[in-house]
């Protein structure tokens, strides 16, 4: 059963330990996973520049080798870090560029794109930091066809097209094709369907359905890629993300309709959980030290 996953872009990644059936996945409501940290990149193995160490990590996405981008704040580190799957640093970028960089995205092309919530721009980059586009108007906040008001993270469809969570100073949705050619939008702020307090992040899945994290209004909405509602309910979990690996489209008469709801169980913040596409609970665990929010912050694709 392919099932949405919860996961933590924190500087150490998070990977399930290979345990016996009987204490790993457990089918049934409210089942355990057991889970270990693997690597904490950046420290172990500590292969940075000498005197480089991590500020505040805001975004993690991997390429398709495998490579682990991170995006930090810090003023020791260059703000975009690269390493490979096992740990080692590879490269970093970015010296100068950013103001506060947020959200982080790897398109299939291995273009980096970074949104900016301080200059309220997108930029879009190779994997060695050329600087390819930028979407928006540096130091411009506005809700225009070209400006955002503090952007949280990009999307893509299967087309090429891009989205963009406009999510802090605005509400909405912005659509822009491969070029950077402006589309359309939807969104405004509300807590009625199509509304948003807050779309932080946004993820497609293999079905070219939208999730939106609505962030303040505790929910992911589910949308087609013209806008029009597909179905959204309030979800109780972690602070950090969510990752789907959907079974079916969008756009049966079951999920139109908007009054699915996920989950029926709430869930306490700083906990990860698993369900299947409809939300359907199946497991959780906990993660120490993380607060106890109930608000989702973040939506992460993993492959179907």
């Amino acid at each position: 059963m392919r099932r949405i996953y919860l996961v933590l872009p924190l500087l150490a990644v998070l990977l399930a330990a290979t345990c016996p059936a009987q204490t790993g996945w457990n089918s049934h409501e409210g089942g355990l996973l057991k889970y270990r940290v693997m690597i904490r990149f950046g420290e172990e193995p500590d292969t940075l520049p000498d005197g480089w160490r991590f500020g505040r990590v805001s975004s993690v996405a991997v390429d398709a080798a495998g490579n682990v981008y991170a995006a930090q704040r810090g003023p020791h580190a260059d703000p975009i870090v690269v390493f490979d799957a096992k740990g080692k640093y590879l490269r970093s970028w970015g010296k100068g560029l950013f103001s506060i960089p947020h959200g982080l995205r790897v398109d299939r092309n291995g273009h980096v794109w970074v949104t900016d919530t301080g200059y309220h721009i997108v930029m879009e980059f190779t994997g060695d930091g050329t600087l390819v586009r930028t979407l928006g108007t540096k130091g411009k906040p506005d809700a225009t066809h070209d400006t955002f008001n503090k952007p949280t993270d990009v999307a893509f469809l299967a087309n090429g097209d891009v989205l963009v969570t406009d999510g802090y100073g605005n509400s909405r949705v912005v659509k822009f094709s491969r070029d950077g050619k402006y589309l359309m939008e939807w969104g405004k702020r509300g807590k009625g369907p199509g509304e948003f307090d807050t779309p932080h992040v946004a993820v497609v899945d293999s079905h070219q359905n939208v999730y939106v994290s609505d962030r303040e209004n505790e929910r992911i909405q589910i949308s087609i890629p013209t806008g029009s509602s597909c179905g959204s309910g309030p979800i109780w979990g972690p602070r950090r993300g969510w990752t789907s690996r959907p079974r079916t489209s969008c756009g049966s008469s079951r999920t139109a309709t908007g009054k699915r709801t996920w989950p029926t169980t709430r869930w306490r913040g700083g906990s990860c959980a698993s369900t299947s596409r409809r939300g359907r609970y199946s497991a959780r665990w906990r993660v120490p030290g993380i607060g106890y929010r109930s608000r989702p912050t973040g939506i992460s694709s993993w492959p179907a």
